[in-house]
């Protein structure tokens, strides 16, 4: 195994992603046209005009990076086809892209997922109310520490593992606050508020993980083959569709660990990694993750021009 394409997940939202490759490659133009026939709505608008506030809600910004990251995906395939996947990985949302580009659904059923996903996302945050906290410079140790005394027998709880020095915590939203004065006293370099619906990867998604494991059910999934999907949950590959169905049911309410996962794949010697979709969060980590890997981002018409 040589070559990894990425994906990145919720927080990756702009407008104008995928617009001028759209524009460039009628390929990924159909992409979006289609998402559009797919959801009912216009989302190709929203992705290149926005307003951002529109495309920043969970129930249009999931559709819209896995349509983005889908589109860009199928130029590269096209335009340079030499460039093949031995494995793929995506952040959390990003996991359907990763999925999808390992051939395991097809994009009409992905896309119904990650809407279902978002829907089902967004209910369960209205009826919890809870928030996330990126908490910069601290290990797993003092971040638990730091969870345990911000709580007060209230829900927070790490997230994230996104590299090393940045933790994501999520609970109810008095914990968060607290965790946000109390960071410093642990040695944390800053504690940030996201701008988030609700307490993502928790058991507050406990309703969301419901509807989902039911839309899954009915979703035709197949075998991983050729290409090879690092999880979420684990680090480890997904080899069968049963652990891939309880693999994006659990992601929902279980820690993310993206760390784990690259460094699982940089021990395992892969060496050429592409970050496909908007934004440049995972070509960011993976430089703090392991400074000498390069990570190729492909996420304009003038970072496609240049690979």
């Amino acid at each position: 195994m040589k070559t990894a394409f990425l994906f990145p997940g919720q927080g990756a939202q702009v407008v104008g992603m995928g617009k001028d490759i759209a524009k460039q490659y009628p390929v990924a133009m159909s992409i979006f046209d289609k998402a559009n026939k797919i959801l009912g709505y216009d989302l190709k608008t929203l992705c290149f005009d926005g307003p951002q506030e529109e495309l920043n809600k969970t129930t249009v910004s999931q559709p819209a990076i896995f349509t983005t990251s889908a589109a860009i995906l199928e130029v590269l395939k096209a335009e340079k086809p030499e460039i093949k996947a031995d494995v793929t990985a995506g952040l959390s949302l990003g996991e359907y892209s990763a999925l999808y580009a390992a051939g395991i659904m097809t994009f009409e059923d992905a896309l119904k997922l990650v809407q279902k996903r978002g829907n089902a996302m967004q209910q369960a945050a209205d009826a919890s109310k809870g928030s996330m906290v990126s908490v910069l410079g601290l290990d797993e140790e003092k971040v638990n520490q730091l969870c345990k005394e911000a709580a007060q027998d209230e829900l927070l709880v790490p997230a994230n593992f996104n590299c090393p020095g940045q933790i994501v915590i999520t609970g109810d939203i008095d914990p968060c606050n607290r965790a946000v004065e109390l960071a410093e006293k642990y040695g944390a370099i800053k504690a940030i508020p996201l701008a988030v619906a609700g307490a993502f990867h928790s058991e507050k998604m406990k309703p969301a993980a419901d509807q989902l494991s039911a839309a899954i059910a009915d979703a035709d999934l197949k075998a991983p083959a050729d290409i090879k999907i690092i999880a979420n949950i684990n680090a480890k590959y997904y080899t069968t569709t049963e652990e891939i169905s309880k693999g994006l049911v659990k992601q929902l309410v279980a820690p993310i660990l993206w760390q784990n996962c690259m460094q699982q794949l940089l021990d395992q010697g892969i060496e050429d990694y592409y970050e496909i979709g908007p934004g440049r969060v995972l070509t960011g980590l993976m430089r703090k993750i392991n400074r000498k890997t390069k990570v190729k981002n492909v996420s304009t018409l003038d970072a496609l021009t240049k690979i």
